[in-house]
Order: structure tokens, then C-alpha cells, then sequence
């Protein structure tokens, strides 16, 4: 009976654990991102009356399929006017739904897109879930900075500043890892040559 009772009591509190008042999250972020993106998203809500919020789902959408579409079924869950990030991995989908042209001016997609997409394909020891952490986070933090900045609200919980830091040094490593891969497979075979040419 206690087993039955425990099963039920689970059932009941595991979407809880998955839905957080801005994060719907499939497993995919920590505890502690998700505690992070929370905090932001209740600060931008209280400023601003914006809601960001952040799906981070283990469903797989097709290119075909909209990410409108695809939202729908958490639409239930969320206060208007809002902004959504979708981070579907599993279909290598990340995208930005709002709720009205109006939202949508106040972002530039590219750019909130572009914090997360610097650090999901940095090929570093890091593992998947912190870099799924670290992308989702920076992305929501821009996201949130961008809005409240077109409203000239300043967030104070954000780390927009420390994500710049985090992204230079990144760049800065792919770049030169790949200096270092084109030097090792090409450019010393090839000085190699020219230098025995010459003898």
C-alpha cells in the first residue's frame, strides 16, 4: 500500500519538478541553471510585465514543423505577452517564439541565438550538460537584458557581462584549435616540402 501510495505521490510531483514558473525542462538543465533562468525571469516579469520564459524539451521537431505550433501545448502555462526560447536537441532546433510583433521587436533573434549556438558547438572537455547549462543560460540572459533594455530597465540578476567574458575566451579557443589543426595537417607538411625543395 505505502509503495502504491509513494508511486501516486511521484506521478503528482514530477511535472511539478519539470515546470518551474519560467523553465519547462525535460531533464536537460541542472537544478542550478534552472534556479538561475528562474530568478531572471521573475526579475524581467516584476520590471517589465514580460514573461521570458524557456522550453528545453527532449521532443523532436521536425524543420517542417513550427516552433507556433509546436508551443500550443504550453501555451496553457504561460502569462501574455511572452517571449519562449526552445531548445529542442535532439532535433538541433533552437529558436524564439513572442507572443506579438510587438515582443518581437524587442529582441534581436540572431544575436540571443547566437549566445547559445557559440557554446552548444565549442568542442572542449566540458560535458554535454554543462554546456547545455552555461548556452541556455547565457541565451536567457541576453534574452532578458535585450527586453529590459528596450523598456531602459536594468536587470540585476542577469550575467550578461560575465557571458561576454565566457564567449571571448571560447571563440578565442576554437579559433585557435583550428589555427593548430590547419598548422599540424597542412602548413608544416607543406613548409616541410618547401624546406627539402630547397636543399
Amino acid at each position: 500500500m505505502r509503495s502504491v501510495a509513494r508511486f501516486a505521490l511521484l506521478t503528482l510531483l514530477l511535472p511539478l519538478a519539470l515546470w518551474g514558473e519560467y523553465l519547462v525542462n525535460d531533464h536537460l538543465l541542472s537544478p542550478k541553471a534552472s534556479a538561475y533562468i528562474e530568478k531572471m525571469g521573475d526579475e524581467l516579469s516584476k520590471k517589465c510585465g514580460i514573461n521570458a520564459y524557456l522550453i528545453a524539451t527532449n521532443d523532436k521537431i521536425s524543420r517542417g514543423k513550427s516552433l507556433y505550433g509546436y508551443i500550443e501545448k504550453y501555451e496553457s502555462g504561460m502569462r501574455r505577452p511572452y517571449i519562449a526560447i526552445v531548445f529542442a536537441p535532439n532535433s538541433m532546433r533552437i529558436g524564439i517564439v513572442a507572443s506579438s510583433k510587438e515582443m518581437k521587436s524587442l529582441y534581436d533573434p540572431e544575436k540571443v541565438k547566437g549566445y547559445a549556438i557559440d557554446i552548444l558547438s565549442a568542442e572542449d572537455k566540458n560535458s554535454l550538460q554543462s554546456r547545455y547549462d552555461v548556452a541556455m543560460v547565457q541565451a536567457y540572459s541576453e534574452l532578458a537584458d535585450e527586453v529590459a533594455g528596450s523598456k531602459s530597465v536594468k536587470l540585476e540578476t542577469t550575467i550578461k557581462d560575465e557571458g561576454g567574458w565566457f564567449l571571448d575566451i571560447v571563440k578565442w579557443l576554437v579559433y585557435t584549435g583550428s589555427i593548430l589543426v590547419f598548422w599540424v595537417y597542412f602548413g608544416r607538411p607543406i613548409y616541410r616540402r618547401l624546406k627539402d625543395g630547397r636543399k
